[in-house]
């Protein structure tokens, strides 16, 4: 393949050193760099294994990055002008992102084999001498009796299956053990439903609906009953569960920033609707995301609005940082328009491969960014990669996904209406679903060729999710072809205003209370609601909250929020204790009270003066009442009656005042 050396050298930091048989002939030359024990980034993957093993035998402490130049570049129809995008992988590649955090499943290898036929029994045998197995037939069960009992065969229907690699909680219904006496075929003993069943793995062979969300739990396998191929490889994988198993801790999670609940009543459900895994359930004012469940697709990341969940594989932040290094030495390098193509390793990297080997290849100007899942991609994202000064962002995903994308359509609505009002145009954004290379080497080159060229942003991003999108958003606006100040969003944008209706509130400050943000906040001097847009996040708690129902949210993003003052939704007169002068209410809320309590109550009647003690700050009041010699907080007690009252009235003698002394 071409090496453009030179672009290479202008878009990359550090000193470039070239060669053609790195891994061969020229072989001493890697080792004389590695012994340098510097930032190194090999541009070869094939090869990784033979580099990481002669850096080792060297000595060498510091890890090395690697980079695949070839299949992504080199080998293409326009490798004469894929200088600057081998820069901007091998910038990419430099960018080290910290460890993620794992959590550890357990597996002592007991197996619920759940099938309809045979098929479940063949999976049993084949299994038996290296897993604890178990069969369950669902009814009818009419299957010829195996002629060992080597394991447990039982019939039942599954009705509920909760848990994950190594801690399966199954529910089974019209549950009956096998009869071993069984002729010509299985016999069952009396049934029963709601039986308990705790095992390791799950291998379905029933040939159903799934039965955990989109297959994405660890440790339940799925396989066409009819297809003798796929039970084999769903059992090679099941042999091998056994023992302790890594997986990312994919979210971070801050209950302290989580908008979920406030006083038993529900604001932001953003996670809950986009999670395909199941991974996330209610727990009174917050969430509470099972990472032992959860599989990485990052949705509830991208649609939470305060940054309680926050991708970790890599984050936010860390992931942005890399789109700046891709980008920053793609332009340094003299690339032009360039098309971001967001893909992940076990789908995108085998079909850009294929297209490589077996096609043109990708165009000079598509960079591929590999993530770990594409529905990992935030606002954030986006909206830097356009402040980058990219021309357009294509997401490649499977033409049947593994789960639900709805979060990353949804993202990328959001998206849109931001990019057009700021000038970028149209089309800027879509989801190329397909398997076949030719396919998307078709959706790549209908991508935009002639794109607003903004003025490019280089901020490098820090901070958590929020801030990031804060800093990117204001980056977008400054780069923008046509920057406008507000652009209407649609419903469950994470960014809007508030407007209430100064008749109708009376200032309870009821949702100044549950306001997770402090977006909303009241004024310690004086009767009054404020509100920091910039602040708000579109949970919808106030609205629920409010006992007037005045609340109505406004989503837009408004470019000059993060700069603008505090704005009074609405402001009264305090109300000022006629004893003390104190103020300790609402002007126009005591009085409300004062005219409706004025000869409507029996608290207030028979003296002018008792409507007085609303009109008092509580430590006067206090002192009021005991002056006034009345109960302000009750109506009167009633009568009590002794036995005494009783003889009496049975004796004709009743004491005048009804009453016994």
């Amino acid at each position: 393949m071409p090496l453009d050396a030179d672009a290479i050298r202008r878009g990359c930091r550090g000193e470039v050193t070239a060669a053609t048989q790195l891994c061969g002939a020229e072989l001493g030359r890697f080792k004389a760099v590695a012994a340098e024990d510097g930032p190194l980034t090999v541009a070869c993957t094939q090869q990784a294994a033979l580099f990481s093993q002669v850096a080792s035998e060297n000595n060498r402490a510091n890890s090395i990055q690697f980079a695949n130049i070839r299949e992504t570049a080199g080998w293409s129809g326009d490798a004469d002008r894929a200088g600057p995008k081998m820069a901007a992988l091998l910038a990419a590649a430099a960018e080290v992102a910290a460890p993620t955090p794992t959590v550890q499943l357990e597996s002592g290898g007991v197996i619920l084999i759940y099938g309809r036929d045979e098929a479940a029994i063949e999976a049993g045998d084949l299994l038996k001498e290296h897993l604890d197995v178990t069969v369950l037939i669902a009814p009818p069960a009419a299957i010829a009796p195996p002629r060992n009992a080597d394991y447990p065969i039982a019939k039942g229907r599954i009705t509920s299956v909760k848990g994950h690699l190594g801690a399966f909680d199954v529910v089974v219904d019209d549950f009956a053990e096998a009869a071993p006496s069984s002729r010509r075929a299985l016999t069952f003993g009396a049934s029963r439903n709601n039986a308990r069943s705790t095992c390791d793995i799950v291998l379905d062979l029933t040939g159903g609906p799934a039965l955990v969300p989109a297959d994405l739990r660890d440790g339940y396998l799925r396989a066409d009953p009819g297809s003798p191929a796929a039970i084999l490889q769903a059992v090679l994988k099941a042999r091998d569960l056994v023992g302790t198993f890594e997986k990312p801790r994919y979210i971070t999670f801050d209950t302290r920033l989580c908008a979920h609940s406030r006083s038993k009543r529900t604001g932001c459900t953003r996670c809950l609707d986009s999670c395909p895994a199941g991974a996330i359930t209610p727990a009174g004012n917050y969430v509470a995301i099972d990472a032992d469940i959860c599989a990485g697709c990052g949705q509830c990341a991208t649609a939470c609005p305060t940054g309680a969940a926050s991708y970790a594989l890599p984050a936010e932040d860390a992931l942005v940082r890399k789109l700046r290094a891709m980008l920053l030495a793609y332009r340094q390098a003299g690339g032009e328009r360039a098309v971001v193509l967001v893909h992940d390793e076990s789908h995108g990297g085998p079909l850009i491969d294929a297209l490589s080997r077996f096609g043109d290849g990708l165009p000079a100007n598509v960079l591929p960014f590999a993530v770990n899942e594409v529905t990992q991609i935030g606002l954030e994202s986006i909206t830097a990669a356009f402040a980058y000064g990219v021309s357009a962002v294509r997401f490649l995903l499977r033409a049947k996904p593994r789960h639900d994308v709805s979060g990353l359509t949804r993202t990328i609505a959001l998206a849109d209406p931001i990019l057009a009002g700021l000038g970028f145009g149209p089309a800027r954004l879509s989801v190329i679903a397909t398997d076949d290379p030719d396919g998307l080497i078709e959706a790549l080159r209908t991508a935009p060729a002639d794109a607003p060229t903004p003025r490019p942003a280089s901020f490098r991003a820090v901070g958590g999710k929020r801030d990031v999108l804060r800093f990117a958003l204001a980056e977008l606006h400054r780069a923008a072809p046509a920057p406008v100040d507000v652009i209407p969003l649609p419903e469950g944008a994470p960014f809007g205003a508030v407007e209430v209706d100064a008749a109708g509130c009376t200032l309870c400050l009821s949702c100044v209370s549950v306001c997770p943000t402090s977006a909303l906040r009241d004024d310690p001097e004086r009767p009054a609601l404020r509100f920091v847009e910039d602040s708000c996040v579109q949970c919808g708690l106030c609205r629920t909250t409010c006992p007037e129902n005045v609340i109505t949210l406004v989503p837009q993003i408004d470019f000059r929020a993060s700069r603008a003052p505090t704005r009074v939704l609405k402001e009264e007169e305090p109300f000022c204790c006629i004893r003390c002068g104190k103020p300790f209410g609402v002007k126009s809320s005591i009085e409300r009270v004062v005219a409706k309590l004025e000869g409507q109550h029996w608290m207030y009647s028979g003296s002018a003066q008792r409507l007085d003690a609303i009109k008092m700050c509580a430590d006067c009041r206090v002192g009021f009442v005991a002056e006034q010699g009345f109960e302000s907080y009750g109506a009167p007690g009633p009568t009590v009656r002794t036995t005494d009252d009783y003889l009496r009235d049975r004796d004709g003698k009743r004491d005048p005042v009804g009453r016994s002394n």
